[in-house]
């Protein structure tokens, strides 16, 4: 059938009128089938890379937190940080756009793509999408474990009753002579890095967190095995927990390559030092408290006042290509600190320089450096009289050396695969080692023979209905 032209015209000109009418509508579908800006997935990882570091509850720069949502609508002393549906009267968008932006301070600037995804989701309404905190585990549940955790931390009481081993969201506490399991405390965070008691025993000290979502302090009372309090800081695990002499202090390091000093009472963030350049892995307070040292991948030990939060010196001569610093320890009673990581020598420094520093950048602070372990150095410690220091490695073998002269004391083998962490008993004759096989050995430090040894957690059996639970090591 023929169309003839008159009428062929006719029907063009309605289609097009159609499709004039219509593409408005059309337009406006297409924006709605983009999904919106969610505020927990793309708007939080920016907060946490680029605003968290200047801009939380322990130092509120301009009063402006950015940790949660309640606090990021709030705004600081410039006024609102967001007003929903009016992307350029909200603050936050003049701080991160434009050519030289004002937030992040000294980092990269937000990328066009960020700005933009600020810009929609304001104008979309600024939805809090963050979903409710779900915890699996009620009070007076334990974590379940069908297969064992790597061991982390490991500490003994200072009275050698008991030795404190990490697992899964909880420190499990063992009979230092019986090695039966005595209590079971757990927490919130997921990963435990770092276990220490304060000198008087009376607190067990924490620090780890939740990977990519908190670190997090917790305070036990070793009388009661009760949580005293639970400190977060920082957006991912922390590591390296210290107290001060008078435990009314502590101090971590933290992947954000700073090093954070709470104080007990208040929680008050009272140090942030952020002179690292990379990760910092542990802390220690000297003798008097009067000041910290630092260490971390940077391979640096840093030296920082405590009450001004001043750097003060690089103790070691960093660029000598050491490695990086996995692990440090004082020494009980003198102001020396051992250090250990990817070189696989341990070193042993003066906390305090007594010579000046030259040019050529001499490691005159240095000690002594003694015998090259098997594999990179994991852990340390010194024996609670000062005599002796033990490591740990990657490649699972533990050693004792004679702190004066260098002398390997003994040699055992922790691990299959890597010794984590090591502890003295306070009397000097037992060393408890930790590792990635999840046991617990316990040796005699003048002989190296292994007195005892048992999985860090109860281990459940399970049928293939329960394979899902190996993953996250608990129901």
């Amino acid at each position: 059938m023929k169309i003839s032209r008159s009428r062929f015209t006719i029907h063009l000109t309605v289609y097009l009128l159609c499709l004039v009418g219509w593409a408005p509508f059309v337009t406006a579908d297409n924006h709605g089938a983009e999904p919106p800006v969610s505020y927990h997935s793309q708007i939080v990882p920016i907060l946490k890379r680029s605003c968290q570091g200047c801009h939380h509850p322990g130092d509120p720069n301009a009063d402006l937190i950015v940790t949660t949502y309640a606090d990021l609508k709030r705004g600081g002393m410039a006024g609102e940080a967001i007003i929903p549906g009016k992307p350029d009267d909200s603050l936050i968008i003049e701080l991160i756009s434009g050519d030289e932006p004002a937030m992040p301070q000294n980092m990269e600037p937000l990328s066009a793509e960020e700005v933009e995804l600020f810009r929609r989701w304001i104008l979309e309404g600024a939805t809090d999408d963050t979903p409710a905190e779900v915890d699996d585990m009620a009070d007076g549940d334990y974590p379940t474990y069908l297969v064992p955790p790597v061991v982390t931390a490991l500490a003994y009481s200072p009275d050698g009753s008991t030795l404190a081993v990490s697992g899964f969201r909880e420190i499990l506490l063992y009979d230092a002579t019986t090695y039966e399991l005595k209590a079971r405390l757990v927490g919130k965070a997921h990963r435990i890095e770092s276990l220490t008691y304060t000198a008087d025993g009376k607190i067990l000290g924490m620090a780890g967190g939740s990977a990519a979502q908190f670190g997090e302090v917790q305070l036990w009372d070793a009388a009661t095995n009760t949580l005293i309090k639970a400190m977060r800081s920082s957006y991912d695990t922390i590591y390296g927990l210290s107290f001060s002499p008078d435990a009314s202090r502590v101090a971590f390091g933290c992947s954000d390559q700073t090093v954070r000093v709470l104080s007990v009472e208040d929680e008050k963030e009272l140090i942030k030092f952020d002179n690292h350049s990379d990760w910092v892995f542990g802390t220690i307070f000297s003798v008097d408290g009067s000041h910290f040292v630092s260490a971390g991948r940077d391979t640096a030990l840093k030296l920082v006042e405590v009450d001004t939060g001043s750097f003060v010196d690089d103790i070691n001569s960093s660029n000598k290509g050491y490695g990086e610093i996995n692990t440090i320890a004082r020494h009980p009673a003198e102001d020396q600190v051992l250090n250990g990581g990817e070189d696989r020598i341990p070193r042993l420094y003066k906390i305090f320089r007594e010579i000046r520093r030259d040019v050529g950048n001499t490691d005159f602070n240095l000690i002594q450096a003694y015998e090259a372990q098997s594999g990179s150095i994991e852990g340390l410690a010194f024996s609670a009289d000062g005599t002796q220091f033990a490591t740990g490695c990657a490649g699972g073998e533990a050693r004792i050396y004679n702190v004066a002269d260098g002398t390997r004391l003994a040699s055992m083998q922790g691990d299959a695969v890597g010794v984590f962490t090591v502890s003295f008993h306070p009397d000097g004759k037992q060393l408890a080692t930790g590792g990635f096989d999840g046991k617990i050995r316990v040796f005699d430090t003048a002989s190296g023979k292994l007195l005892n040894a048992f999985m860090s957690v109860p281990i459940e059996s399970a049928g293939s209905e329960d394979v899902a639970l190996v993953v996250s090591g608990m129901t």
